[in-house]
C-alpha cells in the first residue's frame, strides 16, 4: 500500500518535489530564511505553485539574498526589476524586498542572526501539528499572530499573520505534514537556535 503525500502536494511535480525534499525541513541558514520570507511575502493572492516556478527568477534577480547587497539597491535598480518576468511583478512586493533586507540586517544586529530570532520563538525545535486532515492546519495562529506584529514593528513587510504561518511551516518551525504523510517527522528534536 502507497502512503500519501500530503494533499497540497499532488497538484503538480513542482509542488510534489518541493513537498519531498524541502518542506517543513527545519532551516538554520539566514540566507534561506530570508529567501522564505521572500517568497512567502511573494506569494499573497496568488498560488504557491506560481511562485515555485519562479524561484530561479527571484533568486537570480534578488541577488541570491545576499541581504547587504540588497539592502544597498537604488530605486532605479528595484524599477528595473519590476520588468523581469521571472519574478511576480508586483511593485509593493518588489520593493519590499530592499525594506526587509534592511530590517532583517537591523534585526541580526540586534538578535544575532535570522535563525536565532525566528528559532527562539520554538525553544529551537519544531512545533509538532499533529495534523490528520488538510482541514485541521490552519491559515494562523496566536504565536504568528505575535511574530508578525513583532517583524512589522521591526520595520518588514508583507508578513502578515497568514504569511508568517506559511513561512513557519516552509522551513520547519511548525512540522505540519498529516500524521499519515511519509514526510511526516513527529516534530524530532533539532539543534537549538544559534
Amino acid at each position: 500500500m502507497t502512503i500519501a503525500r500530503c494533499p497540497w502536494a499532488e497538484n503538480s511535480a513542482i509542488e510534489a518535489a518541493y513537498h519531498d525534499a524541502e518542506w517543513g525541513v527545519p532551516v538554520h541558514d539566514d540566507r534561506t530564511l530570508f529567501e522564505f520570507l521572500t517568497l512567502e511575502g511573494a506569494q499573497a493572492g496568488l498560488s504557491w505553485r506560481t511562485v515555485l516556478a519562479k524561484r530561479a527568477g527571484y533568486a537570480r534577480v534578488f541577488l541570491h539574498y545576499d541581504l547587504a547587497q540588497l539592502a544597498a539597491l537604488s530605486d532605479e535598480e528595484l524599477e528595473a526589476r519590476l520588468a523581469d518576468p521571472g519574478i511576480v511583478r508586483n511593485r509593493l512586493k518588489v520593493w519590499s524586498v530592499r525594506g526587509n533586507a534592511r530590517a532583517a540586517l537591523a534585526l541580526i544586529e540586534s538578535e544575532g542572526s535570522l535563525d536565532r530570532y525566528f528559532w527562539n520563538w520554538v525553544d529551537g525545535r519544531p512545533l509538532d501539528g499533529r495534523r490528520r486532515a488538510m482541514a485541521e492546519v490552519p491559515a494562523r495562529t496566536e504565536l504568528s499572530d505575535r511574530i508578525s506584529k513583532d517583524l512589522a514593528k521591526r520595520g518588514f513587510k508583507f508578513i502578515g499573520s497568514t504569511i508568517v504561518y506559511a513561512f513557519m511551516q516552509a522551513v520547519g518551525m511548525v512540522d505540519d505534514h498529516l500524521v499519515e504523510c511519509p514526510r511526516y517527522r513527529g516534530a524530532q528534536p533539532g539543534p537549538l537556535a544559534r
